[in-house]
């Protein structure tokens, strides 16, 4: 088994792939959080859940039986060469054991929320029957020859598969729904770090050996990086500029609150201005007529207009 020639190079490696573990694996928590607290899944393609599961439980397979088995080890330097790396690395293993338990909860939410009128299309379940059954043929062709290298290169591949496809159905609800409102931008931007953090890692080792084995070898990691960047990139299309949220008006948010909002619109300041000056002309006029009544009381006094006053302050009393 090669080793590293260069010790930074091998650090850098490193660290580029455990950054894609940790923004791959805190990608799934904002979906999950999000459905959480608003005790509903609506928005969230159930499609596009149950193809990543079966996405993740393949490639999981695929990284567990490389990383810890001699047999398929010796299986990949024969094919390979001897001088080769392993093209998976701890982190690899550790993401995909992760992504397997949180789509699994994943899933388990759409079971127990709120999912309006969403449900499982008919044509999502017969790809996922139809996948684990050719696995399921395929265990049993490997299995007189010891083919297990064959064996894990077809959930590889199936991986890769459900990668290109599982994004589809959520961007085409969002397409229909003229919404992003129910899927989580957090989940899309901490996996596009963790795409560009993977590819970043793979390059790093291909520069460090001087060989490109890596990609090809490993052909599935490479497209699962790809694949997600490119629909990553149409995703934050999607929330960003064609569907943008629409958010609640400041104003109203503040009366849900109770507070006075520190700064107004323009039509709402013109509107108060207008009120301001029509109350202001009622209690002038108000002013103007009480200071014409003490005059005009006076003036009667002063002549003593018994009459007259009778009738005033009467005629007062009632104003």
């Amino acid at each position: 088994m090669a080793s590293w020639n260069s010790i930074p190079l091998e650090i850098t490696y490193e660290t580029f792939g455990w950054l894609a573990f940790f923004s791959w694996s805190i990608s799934f928590y904002p979906q999950v959080i999000l459905n959480f607290r608003r005790k509903s899944v609506v928005g969230l393609n159930f499609d596009f859940v149950l193809l990543n599961l079966t996405k993740h439980s393949s490639y999981m397979i695929y990284n567990v039986c490389l990383y810890f088995s001699p047999v398929i080890q010796r299986q990949y330097f024969e094919k390979y060469g001897s001088g080769e790396m392993i093209p998976v690395a701890a982190n690899d293993v550790a993401f995909s054991i992760h992504a397997v338990l949180l789509t699994a909860i994943t899933l388990f939410q759409i079971v127990i929320f709120d999912r309006g009128t969403q449900k499982v299309s008919k044509i999502s379940v017969g790809i996922v029957i139809a996948v684990w059954l050719i696995a399921a043929i395929c265990f049993f062709i490997a299995l007189p020859s010891q083919s297990w290298l064959w064996l894990i290169s077809i959930f590889n591949s199936i991986q890769v598969f459900m990668t290109v496809i599982k994004y589809i159905p959520q961007a085409v609800m969002n397409f229909a729904r003229k919404s992003t409102d129910g899927f989580s931008i957090g989940n899309i931007l901490l996996d596009f770090v963790g795409g560009l953090a993977n590819y970043a890692q793979m390059a790093v080792q291909s520069i460090d050996q001087n060989s490109w084995v890596n990609f090809y070898g490993n052909i599935g990691k490479t497209l699962l990086s790809l694949v997600s960047i490119f629909f990553d990139i149409i995703f934050m299309c999607q929330h960003y500029l064609l569907y943008p949220a629409k958010k609640a008006t400041f104003r109203s948010k503040l009366e849900r609150e109770g507070k006075e909002p520190l700064v107004k619109s323009l039509d709402e300041t013109a509107s108060e201005n207008k009120e301001d000056h029509t109350s202001e002309f009622v209690v002038k006029q108000t002013n103007y007529a009480s200071l014409q009544n003490i005059c005009t009381l006076l003036t009667l006094l002063y002549n003593f207009d018994c009459d007259r006053i009778g009738k005033f302050v009467d005629i007062d009393l009632h104003y």
